[in-house]
């Protein structure tokens, strides 16, 4: 989905337009960063999502100021990326990361109350599958303290590096250790609340999250 914002200049050959791979990397990750003009300014806000199909999904409390300029309708773009690994060239400037990011564009759109519990379920479910069945669903009043923002993707692409550094020709003779340091990311053991009941067994979503 390629057009004048999403276009990739820097680096093109990097870029990836098809949305089932830029889905697949959008999905990986629950932090996105929300960025929009407020009092005619730029602000960056990081937030939790989930996606399904086109839609982005993003909540928060009713009188924060993302929220309420975002119900407005006003274009917005979100973005997220994950660091794979630091890439150290022979040279300081071609020291470089390998990664996947995603920058979207669309408008904010106001979640209607009796559709609400269905995309923070989006939510929940984007972060760990299955939660939202085990565990007290949100009351009426904490509902009423809530807006979900709905964002339909209008343009969105994905730039992702891999590999190992890339120096100039001449200096791949020079006596400086280059090569990749990976970052793998490891989800730890669950620990239990200090103020939960002995008798509760860690729950199925839990489970499959971290593989026990």
């Amino acid at each position: 989905m390629k057009n004048n914002k999403s276009k990739i200049k820097r680096v093109p050959k990097r870029a990836i337009y098809e949305k089932k791979d830029i889905y697949k990397i959008l999905d990986k990750e629950c932090l996105c960063h929300v960025g929009f003009i407020y009092n005619g300014s730029p602000i960056v806000i990081p937030t939790l999502y989930g996606r399904k199909d086109d839609l982005i999904y993003i909540h928060g409390a009713s009188i924060s100021r993302m929220i309420t300029e975002l119900e407005k309708g006003i274009e917005v773009s979100v973005s997220m990326a994950n660091v794979n690994g630091l890439v150290l060239a022979r040279s300081a400037f071609h020291h470089s990361v390998n990664y996947e990011s995603v920058v979207l564009f669309g408008k904010g759109k106001l979640v209607e109350e009796n559709k609400k519990n269905e995309a923070l379920k989006i939510i929940s479910d984007h972060i760990i599958h299955g939660r939202w069945e085990e565990c007290r669903l949100p009351s009426e009043n904490e509902l009423k303290a809530t807006k979900v923002i709905e964002i339909k993707i209008e343009e969105i692409s994905a730039k992702v590096r891999t590999g190992s550094p890339i120096d100039d020709q001449q200096d791949y003779e020079l006596d400086y250790w280059a090569g990749e340091i990976p970052f793998n990311k490891v989800i730890g053991k669950a620990i239990p609340d200090n103020k939960l009941k002995s008798d509760i067994n860690i729950p199925e979503s839990v489970k499959n999250l971290v593989g026990s």
